[in-house]
């Protein structure tokens, strides 16, 4: 188990001479960092955003890395699994994308591609998200119940590498879907948003893993999952929670994942002292990208995942068909 420190007041992400401030390293309940970066050629800056239903998935991102902008939409029908992906990336880009807010919730945001546009609108109590593609339109309104707690947490390599990530998921959507002319209504009772915003400033190469899952369990109650490995291996934090009807129960440990680089569709499983969970894979989305120094490559599997986690009162929840996703992503740049 690692000691981690919950932050409860807000604070600047950097010093002012740009290197980590000490006092952000921790975890929080909700948006508390302003990542006030500063330098370039190291800084990322990305909005993420994953709607899940028992129709259809679908994702929508804006990634900003100094000299490069990512533009990007995925799509999977649940029903017979077609799926299709859409991205646009534009080096040295000006006026590609509106400025990235320093603190998750207080900026909208809007990129602008040759043939794509998305929005990442804020409203009240959440966001409101549209994007217009040659195969994808969408209108979905993400919007917290009150109450509603997102686990924001800081990973410090060093002083000078750092990435700070606020995850929020089981938040309710509702809105509409065009795929390919086909046409999906969402509704808040079985519509999930999954959020990862993130602003750091990373080193050349690394690896990492993340899963997530929102869903209900027998007794109704609302719970996500919230998992991360190998970037945090050798520091202070973890990227695991549990939420139980909006709020964070934080995991202060590094979880096992065991699953087959050979059979990406094999069934992997996440566990720890509290938690020991198979998640079974339906659909595998690889993407790979290799141009000179830059090099992603990307298993994100979407699946089911089954199995039992524990509550911090101690109580022993069974996990059932949670939908969600695991991923191993390697990166160069």
């Amino acid at each position: 188990m690692k000691t981690e420190r919950e932050i409860t007041e807000p604070v600047d992400l950097c010093l002012p001479n740009g290197r980590l401030n000490p006092a952000a390293v921790g975890w929080t309940r909700k948006a508390l960092h302003t990542a006030n970066l500063q330098g370039w050629g190291r800084n990322k800056r990305f909005e993420y955003w994953c709607i899940t239903t028992p129709d259809l998935t679908v994702a929508v991102n804006i990634s900003h890395s100094d000299y490069r902008v990512t533009l990007a939409t995925f799509f999977l029908d649940m029903k017979t699994l077609a799926t299709f992906s859409q991205a646009e990336i534009h080096w040295l880009p000006r006026g590609r994308v509106t400025p990235m807010p320093q603190k998750s919730g207080d900026g909208s945001l809007v990129g602008q591609g040759d043939a794509m546009k998305i929005e990442m609108l804020e409203i009240d109590n959440g966001t409101l998200l549209r994007a217009a593609t040659p195969r994808l339109d969408l209108e979905i309104e993400a919007v917290r119940e009150p109450g509603h707690e997102a686990m924001g947490v800081v990973v410090p390599w060093d002083d000078k590498r750092f990435q700070y990530t606020l995850k929020d998921n089981c938040i309710p959507a509702r809105g509409w879907v065009k795929a390919d002319g086909k046409r999906y209504e969402l509704s808040a009772d079985t519509a999930f948003a999954t959020l990862d915003h993130g602003r750091g400033r990373w080193p050349y190469s690394i690896v990492w893993n993340w899963g997530a899952g929102s869903g209900r369990t027998a007794d109704g109650e609302v719970i996500g999952l919230q998992f991360g490995a190998k970037w945090t291996d050798g520091t202070p934090s973890t990227e695991n929670c549990l939420r139980i009807d909006g709020r964070i129960q934080k995991i202060s440990q590094e979880l096992e994942w065991i699953y087959d680089r050979n059979d990406w569709m094999a069934p992997w499983r996440i566990s720890g002292e509290r938690v020991d969970l198979t998640f079974t894979p339906v659909h595998d989305r690889y993407s790979c990208f290799d141009r000179l120094v830059v090099i992603s490559k990307e298993h994100q599997v979407f699946g089911w995942y089954d199995g039992t986690i524990v509550s911090e009162d101690g109580r022993r929840i069974t996990v059932e068909k949670i939908f969600g996703w695991a991923e191993e992503v390697k990166r160069r740049w």
